[in-house]
């Protein structure tokens, strides 16, 4: 599903990833881990070519990414994005539209699907997301929680391959962070592809079939989450997984 070669990314003088490599197969749920600055984020961004990157190769949901802002042309990339999905820190949802509308615009816009087709499957993934009676809501209507519901329902609109989450959690509260947990939930027991940037534990330990630890812009670690936990061999991993302890 993902196959990872060689990734470098710099910013100037400034090396940001270090020759990743790593593979991801259908239906495993893969937790990023590691401390601030090392490249985490960095990395979801390359899959779906949000950043380019400088040297190396990524193999996505059958797509190919080469190094370079022409690593991919605009057609391929408006093919890749409705395969590889997205949901973002700071859920995006555009102010001036409804829930319903937020999930509809792309499927409608980029895939042609006719509006009383959209809608319909908007409303069903806002109910499988335990939305269904928000469907009118506003974005300023909606808690933190459930805007980041109507995104992650928002992504699964353009039915993809594989979901990149990056830090889904940060900016919500514990009562709103076990309702979008409880989602991610659902979706990896229905078999979706995952890569998730967290800092949540539970994602980590109890959601993730496999961690990778990254520092200074290497996967310095990468195993499944009880090994990590009981016999971690870098002092990053030391650090985070001994909160599980």
């Amino acid at each position: 599903m993902i196959n990872v070669r060689t990734l470098c990314k710099r910013h100037g003088a400034r090396t940001i990833l270090a020759d990743v490599t790593a593979t991801v197969a259908k239906g495993e749920i893969v937790a990023i881990v590691g401390p601030s600055g090392g490249g985490k984020s960095t990395l979801l961004r390359c899959l779906n070519h949000l950043e380019w990157f400088d040297a190396g190769l990524i193999e996505i949901a059958g797509f190919t990414l080469r190094p370079g802002p022409a690593g991919a042309d605009p057609t391929t990339l408006s093919r890749l994005r409705t395969k590889v999905g997205m949901v973002f820190q700071q859920w995006n949802l555009f102010p001036h539209l409804t829930a319903l509308a937020n999930i509809t615009l792309a499927p409608r816009v980029v895939r042609g699907v006719a509006a009383p087709v959209a809608a319909d499957e908007a409303r069903a993934l806002l109910a499988r997301v335990g939305l269904g009676d928000r469907a009118g809501a506003y974005p300023h209507e909606l808690s933190g929680g459930q805007q980041q519901r109507v995104a992650i329902a928002r992504a699964l609109a353009q039915a993809p391959e594989v979901l990149l989450f990056d830090e889904p959690t940060s900016a919500l509260d514990p009562e709103m962070t076990d309702e979008v947990v409880a989602v991610m939930r659902d979706l990896a027991a229905a078999g979706m592809t995952m890569l998730v940037v967290t800092h949540e534990m539970r994602v980590a330990t109890e959601l993730a079939t496999r961690v990778w630890v990254i520092d200074r812009g290497t996967i310095v670690e990468d195993g499944p989450p009880a090994t990590l936990v009981s016999a971690p061999q870098s002092q990053v991993a030391r650090d985070y997984f001994g909160r599980a302890r």
